[in-house]
């Protein structure tokens, strides 16, 4: 599970410059692999009490965190430009510059949209 864990982060990251849809495709596979991780760690007490696993449960709170923080950037800055470009006098330049209104940043599955859980 760790193994798997490490391979989609490594996806994901190198999915960060690709498109919305093939990185939320990476970052979904990634939660996928830690929700498995943290089902295996259920059966091991000894791995839930394990500095490093307290430590990767932290880095996620934070991770999530700032995650939440970028999602709602990039909404934002999407909400902008489609405000900008539907307004008159920008939608003639809009227009002619052949500008088209952005695509929200929208997690299709439910369970991407939860962090997994890590309890002790």
């Amino acid at each position: 599970a760790l193994e798997a864990v490490t391979e989609m982060r490594t996806r994901t990251i190198s999915a960060a410059d690709a498109g919305a849809a093939e990185r939320e495709t990476a970052e979904g596979e990634l939660s996928t692999a830690l929700i498995r991780l943290f089902a295996v760690a259920e059966s091991y007490p000894e791995l839930k009490a394990d500095g490093t696993f307290i430590e990767l449960q932290r880095t996620l709170a934070t991770l999530e965190a700032e995650i939440q923080t970028a999602r709602r950037h990039y909404n934002g800055s999407d909400r902008r430009l489609n405000t900008k470009i539907a307004s008159v006098p920008d939608n003639i330049v809009a227009r002619r510059f052949r500008f088209e209104p952005a695509a929200y940043y929208e997690v299709e599955h439910a369970a991407d949209r939860t962090r997994p859980e890590v309890s002790f």
